[in-house]
Parts: structure tokens; sequence; C-alpha cells
């Protein structure tokens, strides 16, 4: 017999993005899309419990909500257009049976939806809650506590985000050829972003929110099946795939940082390498490079090697000033001045940091002095390193990133 919780549960992460989607495009109203899929969850809750889970859960959930949409659309009298609205839910209702009511057009409902949310009208950080919440499915709670702020907090800001799409007049919709390309690169750094946040976090006490990295991958592979033609897309899920297979290696079994060249390499997931192999191949076949792909051959140099002292490093300074050129960020920079680094020698390396720790700009930014350091402490200048290593400690939000860097500039107090 099927658990009901479990099965609700589990309809809500893989069905519960592609029911508001729906209910967006019929209704044109995401608050009341939302809350009347809300709604339809709450129902299930007794319904399934009572009469058995059905056999067609997302169905069930679709009816269940278009209906909860046509009772508050009753209710709420000074709703503009509600008549029409009423009509028209009110004419799907009647031609779908629940069993038949596969929500239609899901591929296209949900790609509107990861567009809209991901509009460039609307600051980054709301961007990225509307996502989670809309597409990921994530309660406010939960993005809440992944961003480490309070629910209060994230609910204003995902309120003021779907306000601003009201206001503004946002259209629900996938963007035409021209604009796709421009487009599809915010949304693509979103779910990026959110996986970032998962892998390195920013803040708080573990290095890892496996919560935040799964709901970037379960993003990544919509997009993938939504957009096969997109190299870039396959590009971003082969990175992130690559990047999580070593999750598990990152940190011991106290909880401390490793790491990249001591991980121990049989604790990397052979099947998430495999599947990031993949979707590398069928960007590389629609032979349109860009920098997710890039990316993903840096990291697939890393996993490649037999060990950490047969890395090529030649190749990954080659394919960082590729990258360079596709995408000149300080972030890029300072990864591409310490491959040059282990490529070329550390004074190669520090000559094209130099100009990264003059700019004013990145005075705060951690990386750069983390670099800064390691490079120095190569080349062996002991009392440079130690204050690099300063720099970075003191800028690092992490405390097991902190506690590693400490380590490090302690082994060389000694």
């Amino acid at each position: 017999m099927i658990d009901p919780a479990e099965a609700i549960s589990r309809t809500f992460r893989e069905e519960g993005a592609a029911v508001v989607a729906m209910l967006v495009r019929q209704l044109g109203n995401p608050v009341l899309a939302e809350d009347a899929a809300q709604d339809a969850f709450a129902d299930a809750v007794t319904a399934w419990r009572r009469d058995g889970v059905p056999a067609n859960p997302a169905a069930w959930i679709s009816v269940a909500a278009r209906r909860r949409a046509i009772d508050r659309l009753r209710r709420d009298r000074s709703q503009a257009g509600r008549t029409a609205q009423l009509a028209e839910l009110a004419r799907l209702n009647a031609q779908e049976h629940p069993r038949a009511a596969a929500a239609p057009a899901v591929d296209d409902d949900r790609l509107r939806l990861i567009f809209t949310c991901c509009h460039p009208a609307l600051a980054m950080p709301a961007r990225v809650a509307l996502t989670l919440r809309a597409v990921g499915g994530l309660t406010t709670g939960e993005i809440a506590r992944a961003f480490l702020v309070s629910e209060a907090t994230m609910g204003k800001r995902i309120v003021r985000a779907k306000r601003k799409i009201a206001e503004a007049r946002i259209p629900y919709r996938i963007p035409d050829r021209t604009e796709l390309p421009d487009r599809l690169r915010g949304v693509l750094r979103v779910v990026y972003l959110i996986f970032n946040e998962g892998y390195g976090a920013s803040e708080g006490d573990r290095l890892i929110r496996a919560e935040l990295c799964q709901e970037a991958l379960r993003l990544g592979r919509m997009l993938a099946e939504l957009l096969p033609g997109e190299a870039e897309v396959w590009g971003l899920l082969a990175l992130m795939l690559l990047h999580d297979a070593r999750s598990g290696a990152r940190v011991d079994a106290d909880g401390r940082f490793v790491a990249l060249d001591a991980q121990d390499r049989r604790r990397w997931d052979g099947g998430r390498i495999s599947e990031g192999l993949r979707a590398l191949n069928r960007a590389s076949r629609l032979e349109r490079i860009g920098e997710y792909q890039v990316q993903a051959a840096i990291t697939l140099c890393h996993m490649c090697a037999a060990d950490a002292a047969a890395v090529d490093w030649p190749a990954i300074a080659g394919l960082y000033h590729a990258l360079a050129v596709l995408n000149p960020s300080p972030v890029v920079m300072v990864n591409r001045a310490a491959a040059v680094g282990f490529a070329e020698g550390t004074e190669e390396g520090l000559r094209l940091l130099r100009p990264l720790l003059e700019d004013d700009a990145l005075r705060t930014y951690q990386p750069l002095h983390a670099t800064h350091a390691d490079l120095l402490c190569r080349a062996g200048d002991r009392d440079g390193a130690v204050a690099a290593y300063g720099r970075a400690i003191a800028l690092s939000g992490n405390p097991v990133e902190r506690d590693e860097l400490v380590r490090r500039r302690d082994s060389l107090d000694g």
C-alpha cells in the first residue's frame, strides 16, 4: 500500500511546479495560482488518507487546484475580470476527468514559469527566492533556512517579487528567438547561484547544503528536458553534476575541510560522474561552446587525473585562458592565476594576480586573498603568506572554510 504522506511529498516535489505553471497560464495570476495549488495539496492530505492515493496523483492535484481557484474567485467579489476567469476555469473543469487530467502543455508552462521567475526586472535575490519557491517547490521556511534569514524576511522578499511581476506586467511567456540567448543566460546564472550556495555555503556551520545542490540539479535537469537544443544548458548540468560528485569527499569524518588534492577519489560518486560526462558530450555535439562547458572541462581535467600529482595543469591553464575570453570576471581571473601558478611557476601566477589585488572593487573578495596566500606560500614568502591568510580568514563567513585557512596559516607560524 502506498503511503499517502510519502505520495503527497513526492507529488509536491515532482509536480508542484507544473500545477502552479498550468494555473498561471489559465488564471494570469501567480498569487492565486500558488494559493490554489497549496489548497489542493492540503486537501490531498485528508482525501488520500481516507480514500487512498489516486492512480494519477498529479492529475488529481491539477483538478483539485482548479476547483480551489474557482472557490477563491467566487469568494473574492472585488477581483477584476473574475467572471471571465470563472467561466474559463469552469469550462476546463467540466472537460477534464481527474484520471485523464495529466497537466496539459506542462513543458511549456514550466518553461514560462522559469523565465517569469528569472526576469531581469527582478533583483537577483528575488529571482533566486522565486525560482526556489515556484519552480523548485521549496517552502518559504526552507528557503529562509538555506539563506540564513528569518522566514518573515524571506516571505516579504517573495511577496515583493510577486508584486513586482504584477506591477511591471512582466509577461508569462517564453522569450522569442532573438531574446532567448540573453534571457537564458540569466536563468542559468540563477540556477548556478543556487548550486554554488549549496556547494560552498557563504555562511552557517556547514560547508555543503546538499538540499540546495539537489534543487539546482533538479532545475538543471528540467531545463535540459525543456531546452534540449541549448548547449549551455547541458554544460551547466554537466558542471553541477561533476562538482556534486565530489561532495562526499570534501569534508572528513569530523566535518573538516578536505582540499581537492587531498581528497579520497574512491569517495567520488561514479554515477554522478557518468551522468556529467554524458551531459558534457551532449553539449559538445551541439558545437556551440560556452563558459559552463569550459568550466565543466576544467573540472573534468582534475577528475580524470590518477592523483593530484598527475593533474594536467597546462591544459587547465589553457582552458582558463579560453574561459577568460568568454567571461573575464574576477572569479575566472583569480582561478586562472592559480592554474598558471601551477603550470608555469608561482611567479607567473603572482604576476597575473597583482592587478586584481590592486583593484579596490575586489578588496573584500575572499578567494582572491586565499589564492594569494597559497601562491606566496609556494613561492617561499612565509610572512607575506601569513598576512594574506589573515585577510582571507577575516573575510570568510563559513567556519569550515575558515578553520582550514587558519590551519594553513598556523602551519606556517609553526
